[in-house]
C-alpha cells in the first residue's frame, strides 16, 4: 500500500477525482440557446463518497503510557475503549513520536515530523526545516485527503501545530485546522495543555466566550461532536464523516469533578510497585505482552513505595485517584459520541482508531508531584510537605495537578523511562485500537505487527479505498511516508511491512530496523558526539532490559549510519536541544512598541509580546466618567500566573502573579478623577539573571502615583490565558476581584513599549 500511495501521488489526477477545496470551474457540457427554452441547462457534478463509504473516527488520546488504561491491562477503567477493543482489534507495536506536537502532526499527514517540519513544538521553531513548525501543503493532512474523496471533516480538542505568528486574528489562518482540511473546529489550537474547567476555546478561527456553565473540557468537546454530527446528519446523512477528536486528557493539569475522582478511593494505596506487578499480569492474560515479561527495574530515583512515609503514600495514592478518575470520565464522554453514533444507526459503518497517547506517560510532574506553582526555591522536601498541606486541592479547578514520576513509571508498564524519551519504547509505545465492524472478522483480536502514528493515515485511506490525488489545492503531493497496517487487520500472522523508523526529541534519538534499535539519551548542554548509544533486540528483549552495544559493535555502527542516512532524508539534522531556550517567531518580533484596542480578540499567551526579563510600560488611554470606573485595563494570564494592570476603588494597581506569590503595586491614594487620562504602569528590570525583580511604578497623566519592588518575575509564559483587553479572562489575576471585571469606563488603547534592561541582555524562552 506504501508504494501504492507512493506512485498514486505522483501521478496526474484524474477526471473523477473530487476537488473540494480548489474547485475550478469545469467546462460547460450543456447548449446555449437564444432563450432559456432554447437552452440545454448542464449542473457540475458533485463529487461524492462512494455509496456505503464509512465514516472515520480519530480518537487521540494525551501523556497516556502502555499501562494506565484497563483495555491494555491497566488499573483505570475505561469500559468505552474496552468494548471498542473488544469489538475490534488491540495493536500491541505501535509508537508514537515521544512527544505532543510532532505526534499530531505525524498522524494527521502521515509523514514523519520533521519531514512535516514539526521536530519540536510551535513554539521553540527554528529557522530550519525539521524544525520551523510550517507544515508543508505538499503534504496534505487527513482531512484534506478526505474531503477530496466527498467527506465532512471536523476537528475537535487539542490541535498545537500551528505557527506562533499566525496564532492571532490577524491570521493567516492557512495553517489552522480550518486552513488545513477541516470544515469546523472547536477547541484550543495552541500549547499542549488547557484548564478543564476554565478552557480557553475556539470555533473555526474564532475565540469563543461564551459561558461554559462550569462544564468540563472533556463534556464540551462531546456535547459539540455530537452537534456537528447532528447537523450533519440532518443535512446530508448520505455523507460520510471523518471526526477527530483530541481532548488533551490525560494531559496535566489532572482536573475532574470529585464523582470520579473518589471512584478509586483506596484503589492504589499499594503503592506503584505493586501497580505493575498486577498490570503486568493483566497483561500477559490480555496477550497485550510476551508470557515471558519481566519488569524492568525501577527508573532512576523512584523509591521503593515501601520506605514512604503515611502522609507521602496518602498524597500519592491522592495524585493517582485523580489521574484516574479524569480518564475514566474522558472515556464516559468519548463513550457519548460512540452511543449517539450507535443510536443513530451510523456505528456499525464506522472505522475507529485510537490512539491511547500521543507519547508515554509523562515525566514532567517531578518526584513529589504538582498541585499548582511553588517557588522554584524551594528544596524537594519543602515542596513535597506543601502538596501535603494542599491534598484536597488536587484535581479541583484550584489545582494544576500532575503525578508524581513514581506514577508515570507505572503507567508505563512494563516499560522504561517517559514522555520525551525518544531513544526508549517508554516514551514511545502506546496502545492502539482499531474498531470497524465492517472490515475485522476476529473481534477482540491482538495484533503484534511494528507500527507507527504515521501509519493510521494510510491504513484508513486503503481501508476505505479512498482516491488519493496528485495535487490539492494547485499543490502537487509528495509521497505518504507511513506504511498501511491493513494487511494485517484479517491476518494476525502476517509479518511487520514497516521495516524502520527513526525517533528523535530534543536530541535524545534513536533507529528501529527489524527488530534491532539503537538509541541515545540527550540531556540539555550536552556535546550530542558524547550521547552514549545503546542496543537492543526488540524480538527477544522487547522492554528493553539487556544493552548489547557492547557485545555487537557492529550491528551498532550499522543502525547508527542507518540513523544518520534517515535524518538527513527527514529533516531531522541539524540536532537541537532546550539548554538555550527558544522562542519561535510571532507577529510582534522586532516591534518596541505595540497598541491593542478593546474589541480585539484573545491573543495566546504562546503569541503575546513577550514581558518577561526585560523592561517594559503599559499606557492605558481612558475616558472616567463622572460617577468613576473600575475594571482592567491589561491581563495575561490568570490564577494560575499571569499580570493585571487595574482600576479600583479609583486607585490603580498592578499585580505580577507568579502562582506561588503576588506582588502588588497599588496608588497611594485615589487618584483616578473623572475625564481624559493616561494611566500608566512602567517595570524597570533588574537585568542579571533570567527572571530576577525589578521596580514598578505607577503614574496617572505623568505623575507618580505609586511604586513598589517586584522581587522576582517569571520563568514561565502566562497560564492557559492568553492576553486580554479591557478585561481579565476566565480566572483572577489578581484576589481584589472576580472575572471578568470588564473596564466601566471608555478605553480607547493600551500602548505597550518593549526595552532591554539597562544591566543586562538576557535571552529567555517560552
Amino acid at each position: 500500500m506504501k508504494n501504492i500511495l507512493a506512485t498514486a501521488l505522483m501521478v496526474t489526477t484524474s477526471a473523477t477525482l473530487l476537488i473540494a477545496q480548489s474547485d475550478p470551474q469545469q467546462p460547460y457540457q450543456g447548449k446555449i440557446g437564444k432563450t432559456l427554452a432554447e437552452t440545454q441547462q448542464w449542473w457540475p457534478e458533485k463529487k461524492k463518497a462512494p455509496e456505503g463509504a464509512p465514516n472515520i473516527v480519530w480518537i487521540l488520546l494525551d501523556d497516556i503510557g502502555y499501562g494506565a488504561i484497563s483495555t491494555f491491562g491497566g488499573l483505570v477503567q475505561t469500559p468505552t475503549l474496552d468494548s471498542l477493543a473488544n469489538q475490534g482489534l488491540r495493536y500491541t507495536n505501535f509508537h508514537t513520536t515521544a512527544i505532543c506536537a510532532p505526534t499530531r502532526a505525524a498522524l494527521l499527514t502521515g509523514r514523519n515530523s520533521h519531514s512535516v517540519h514539526m521536530g519540536l513544538f510551535p513554539e521553540n521553531a527554528v529557522g530550519t526545516p525539521g524544525y520551523d513548525a510550517r507544515m508543508p501543503f505538499e503534504k496534505a493532512t487527513v482531512a484534506e485527503l478526505l474531503k477530496e474523496n466527498g467527506y465532512n471533516t471536523y476537528a475537535l480538542g487539542k490541535w498545537h501545530i500551528t505557527p506562533l505568528a499566525d496564532l492571532t486574528a490577524a491570521g493567516p489562518f492557512n495553517r489552522w485546522p480550518t486552513g488545513r482540511g477541516f470544515e469546523h473546529f472547536y477547541g484550543f489550537p495552541y500549547r499542549g495543555s488547557q484548564d478543564q474547567f476554565h478552557p480557553q476555546l475556539w470555533e473555526d478561527t474564532r475565540r469563543q466566550y461564551e459561558d461554559t456553565k462550569g462544564k468540563h473540557l472533556n463534556t464540551l468537546l462531546a456535547d459539540k461532536a455530537i452537534q456537528y454530527l447532528t447537523e450533519q446528519e440532518s443535512s446530508a446523512p448520505d455523507k460520510p464523516f471523518f471526526l477527530y477528536v483530541a481532548p488533551g486528557a490525560g494531559h496535566a493539569p489532572h482536573q475532574v469533578a470529585k464523582e470520579w475522582s473518589d471512584r478509586y478511593k483506596g484503589k492504589f494505596d499499594a503503592g506503584w510497585d505493586k501497580y505493575r506487578e498486577v498490570v503486568l499480569a493483566n497483561q500477559i492474560k490480555l496477550g497485550v505482552v510476551p508470557k515471558n515479561t519481566v519488569l524492568p527495574p525501577r527508573n532512576p530515583g523512584i523509591k521503593d513505595w515501601n520506605t514512604l512515609g503515611a502522609d507521602e503514600k496518602k498524597l500519592y495514592a491522592r495524585f493517582m485517584e485523580v489521574y484516574a478518575g479524569f480518564l475514566t470520565q474522558t472515556d464516559y464522554e468519548i463513550g457519548r459520541i460512540i452511543k449517539y453514533l450507535k443510536k443513530t444507526g451510523q456505528l456499525d459503518n464506522t472505522l475507529i482508531f485510537v490512539s491511547v497517547g500521543d507519547n508515554g506517560a509523562s515525566k514532567e510532574g517531578t518526584f513529589v508531584g504538582v498541585v499548582n506553582n511553588t517557588d522554584p526555591s524551594l528544596t524537594q522536601e519543602q515542596v513535597l510537605q506543601k502538596n501535603i498541606q494542599n491534598i484536597d486541592l488536587i484535581g479541583t479547578e484550584f489545582s494544576k495537578v500532575n503525578y508524581p514520576l513514581g506514577w508515570a513509571m507505572a503507567a508505563n508498564t512494563p516499560f522504561r523511562y517517559w514522555k520525551q524519551d525518544a531513544n526508549t519504547e517508554g516514551g514511545t509505545r502506546n496502545p492502539l485500537i482499531v474498531f470497524y465492524p465492517k472490515g475485522i472478522k476476529e473481534k477482540g483480536g491482538v495484533r503484534h505487527q511494528y507500527g507507527h502514528v504515521i501509519d493510521v493515515l494510510p491504513t484508513t485511506l486503503e481501508l476505505i479505498h479512498a482516491q488519493v490525488p496528485a495535487s490539492i489545492n494547485g499543490y502537487k503531493q509528495e509521497p505518504i511516508e507511513g506504511t498501511s497496517l491493513a494487511y494485517s487487520i484479517n491476518n494476525a500472522a502476517a509479518p511487520s511491512q514497516h521495516a524502520v523508523q527513526h525517533y528523535e526529541v530534543k536530541g535524545s534519538r534513536s533507529i528501529y530496523k527489524d527488530g534491532w534499535k539503537a538509541g541515545a539519551l540527550h540531556k540539555d548542554g550536552e556535546d550530542f558526539n558524547q550521547d552514549k548509544w545503546e542496543l537492543y533486540n526488540l524480538n527477544e528483549d522487547f522492554n528493553e532490559r539487556t544493552d548489547l552495544a557492547a557485545k555487537f559493535p557492529e550491528k551498532l555502527k550499522e543502525l547508527q549510519e542507518l540513523f544518520d542516512k534517515e535524518a538527513y532524508k527527514y529533516n531531522v539534522y541539524p540536532l537541537k536541544d532546550l539548554a538555550t531556550p527558544i522562542v519561535g517567531p510571532t507577529i510582534f518580533d522586532g516591534r518596541n512598541v505595540i497598541v491593542f484596542y478593546p474589541g480585539s480578540s484573545t491573543i495566546v499567551e504562546l503569541a503575546a509580546p513577550d514581558l518577561r526579563n526585560k523592561s517594559f510600560s503599559l499606557t492605558a488611554d481612558v475616558e472616567i466618567p463622572a460617577k468613576g470606573a473600575d475594571g482592567v485595563l491589561f491581563s495575561t494570564g490568570g490564577r494560575d500566573n499571569g499580570t493585571s494592570f487595574f482600576v479600583q476603588d479609583q486607585k490603580l494597581n498592578f499585580t505580577y502573579n507568579l502562582g506561588w506569590t503576588k506582588f502588588n503595586v497599588t496608588s497611594s491614594a485615589k487618584a483616578i478623577t473623572p475625564g481624559k487620562a493616561l494611566l500608566k504602569f512602567d517595570f524597570k528590570y533588574d537585568g542579571g539573571p533570567r527572571n530576577s525583580g525589578g521596580t514598578g511604578t505607577l503614574y496617572v497623566n505623568g505623575t507618580k502615583v505609586g511604586e513598589a519592588r517586584i522581587d522576582k518575575t517569571s520563568n514561565s509564559i502566562f497560564g492557559h490565558e492568553g492576553l486580554n483587553v479591557g478585561f481579565d479572562d476566565l480566572t483572577p489575576v489578581s484576589d481584589t476581584y472576580k472575572v471578568p471585571f470588564a473596564f466601566s469606563g471608555t478605553l480607547n488603547k493600551v500602548t505597550v513599549e518593549l526595552r532591554q534592561p539597562e544591566t543586562a541582555t538576557v535571552t529567555g524562552g517560552k
